[in-house]
């Protein structure tokens, strides 16, 4: 199976090198023409689209399968592939450091940037309005009409624009990470922890089957799951988007352990999404107008990306707004309002999770689709829990009755793992891999202990 997998990823980079390859000799005889004719020299072509793009028929790259999928134009693809260069080839961009002779400087129309730490040319929009238009005024007022923030190549953040203020034609084109992976790689990047995505992937090697919960759960998680799975036909193809907004927003409540991180892993996994934890002390700040922005980036990176973000412990957050009493009371309120508005507006799946329903502010309950309580395991589910955690794990004790333990302690999975940790400790102590009445009783004590509670 490893020698498949590792067959399969070089043909995909064989692929993508032979894609990428002649879309690098168009681009090069693109600009060579380019320059030709803004310089005013002798050339057989009259015009860059002289040069016809490469045919991407029967090129089973991925990068040919985004052109493809976002029926990108002549000028998107010289676009794609400017912003692709720096990483790929460099060296095709050193034409534009030639300087103005008669100036003895830079050629201002030609954009670029040049960093400290980079002998290259770093090309901008600037760049690629110089390609495409030929110094024409016509052409650069409908350059700039086209690429703004709206455009596909931005909107799906494939490329990045280096900044975040005004969008300008001097802004760095960058190829984003998740992208540059899958055209390299044939592997979309995610995003790594940072201030700028305060979140992190969650996974689990568990399945379905080990999620222990009541019937009514276990159907409102499969409900959240055919809506991920059948969303675009629902939306798209049967055009219900003038009357459905395309996110899903859930609400998973109940006592800690009872399974609702497990569920949004679970999900991911059901549907192949990524499922991000979000940080939330990297989220909330005390300086006014800062949460939003940290926000409201976690958002942006999200945008048409197909993730879920899971926000635990959200009442941190989306919590009750207040009566307005002074100055931080307006502005928390003011929080508030931005996260419900950021929510509402979100195209992919987002999980707000909580110990207590009442903590979260009633604006955000009346827009999630799905309210779904995790309650305390009963006897039965108990007893699953611990059927699954012990006798797959252990040799256990003959005085160790399964039944007896569901029926008297009331535990949450979450403890039960405790339980489980605590009482492998103590095997591995014994070197002997055989699960123990006094131990675990020892365990349970041990968890009692945290609520105050006793046997």
């Amino acid at each position: 199976m490893d020698g498949q997998i590792i067959t399969n990823s070089m043909e995909v980079i064989k692929n993508l090198a032979n894609s990428l390859e002649n879309e690098l000799i168009w681009f090069q005889a693109v600009v060579n023409t380019a320059l030709t004719l803004y310089f005013k020299n002798e050339s057989k072509e009259t015009s860059i689209k002289d040069h016809a793009a490469p045919s991407l028929k029967n090129d089973p790259s991925p990068y040919a399968k985004i052109i493809s999928e976002y029926e990108l134009t002549f000028e998107d693809r010289i676009i794609l592939i400017l912003a692709l260069i720096p990483i790929i080839r460099p060296q095709l961009l050193d034409v534009f450091l030639i300087k103005n002779q008669n100036l003895n400087c830079d050629f201002s129309e030609f954009g670029g940037i040049k960093e400290n730490n980079s002998k290259g040319f770093l090309p901008t929009l600037e760049t690629a309005c110089f390609i495409l238009g030929d110094d024409e005024l016509e052409k650069r007022f409908n350059f700039l009409k086209t690429y703004n923030r709206e455009h596909l190549l931005f909107r799906m953040s494939i490329i990045e624009l280096d900044g975040n203020d005004d969008f300008g034609l001097h802004r760095k084109l960058s190829i984003s990470n998740e992208y540059m992976g899958l055209f390299t790689t044939g592997k979309r990047l995610l995003p790594q922890y940072s201030t700028k995505f305060p979140a992190k992937e969650i996974k689990t090697d568990l399945t379905r089957e080990d999620l222990i919960v009541e019937e009514q759960v276990t159907d409102d998680l499969d409900e959240i799951r055919d809506w991920l799975i059948h969303s675009d036909r629902i939306l798209i193809d049967w055009n219900l988007e003038k009357n459905l907004k395309p996110g899903f927003r859930a609400l998973f409540y109940g006592p800690p352990g009872t399974g609702k991180t497990f569920a949004a892993t679970l999900l991911g996994k059901a549907t192949d999404r990524p499922v991000f934890r979000v940080d939330l002390s990297m989220v909330v700040s005390k300086y006014i107008g800062e949460t939003e922005k940290n926000l409201g980036r976690l958002f942006d990176e999200a945008e048409h990306k197909d993730w879920i973000l899971f926000f635990d412990e959200a009442d941190a957050l989306f919590g009750k707004r207040t009566q307005t009493r002074g100055a931080n009371d307006r502005y928390a309120n003011q929080e508030v309002a931005y996260l419900l508005q950021r929510i509402e507006d979100f195209s992919g799946l987002v999980i707000l999770a909580t110990n207590i329903q009442s903590n979260i502010d009633k604006a955000f309950s009346r827009r999630f689709q799905s309210m779904i309580h995790f309650p305390k395991p009963k006897t039965k589910q108990r007893r699953q829990l611990w059927e699954n955690l012990f006798k797959e794990n252990f040799i256990v004790e003959e005085t160790l009755d399964l039944d007896t333990l569901a029926d008297t302690y009331e535990l949450t999975g979450g403890e039960m793992i405790n339980i489980l940790r605590y009482c492998a400790l103590e095997s591995a102590k014994r070197n002997k891999k055989e699960l123990l009445y006094k131990d675990v009783i020892t365990g349970i004590r041990r968890e009692y202990a945290k609520q105050n509670k006793t046997i």
